[in-house]
């Protein structure tokens, strides 16, 4: 696959930028666009960030993680029954996390959630997605201690730190490359 992805992108070099953006969506694949239309007007996100969530999670190829973790935004059943409990579900078993769209419903719920308790600070937001809300809480208290806000750079775990930049850098190429798909206008 590999092999491949460099050959078409020799070709794009040599052919032009059409082929270089055909690589990319390639590269960045966009599925459920609907689903993560709908979500984004109802919880008021950006549909690039909920689209760089799944793409950081599971690249739109939903499977169960090795944690437990299900569907396209790769939601644990304890964070998943938490959240149907804040969102007034009472109706929510695991297995629903299988179905895109109550996945990503619950998803960007989340990512509401966290936005909210971040004051709309996407990089906060981002990393209690994947480190934990108690970790980066911990981690802005001990920053503002010291007089300052917490930076990327200093996300104390590596794989947080990478998530963070890889979601933030895929939410740019969602804007660009779909914009018109995700309603981005």
């Amino acid at each position: 696959m590999l092999v491949f992805a460099l050959a078409i992108l020799a070709l794009a070099v040599v052919f032009g930028s059409g082929l270089e953006h055909t690589v990319r969506k390639l590269a960045l694949p966009l599925d459920n666009e609907q689903i993560i239309r709908e979500q984004a007007a109802a919880k008021h996100l950006d549909p690039a960030l909920i689209a760089a969530v799944i793409y950081a999670e599971t690249k739109f190829d939903p499977r169960t993680s090795s944690t437990g973790a299900e569907g396209l935004m790769q939601i644990e059943p304890a964070t998943a029954a938490y959240l149907a409990k804040l969102s007034g579900g009472y109706r929510f078993t695991t297995k629903d996390l299988g179905t895109p769209a109550v996945n990503v419903a619950y998803g960007s719920y989340y990512l509401r959630y966290l936005l909210d308790h971040y004051e709309n600070n996407e990089m906060l937001a981002i990393a209690a997605y994947n480190a934990g809300v108690t970790n980066v809480d911990e981690w802005v208290a001990k920053a503002r201690t010291q007089g300052r806000s917490l930076t990327v750079s200093e996300i104390p775990f590596a794989q947080t730190q990478a998530y963070v930049q890889k979601v933030m850098a895929a939410q740019k190429e969602y804007r660009a490359l779909y914009g018109p798909q995700l309603g981005i206008g």
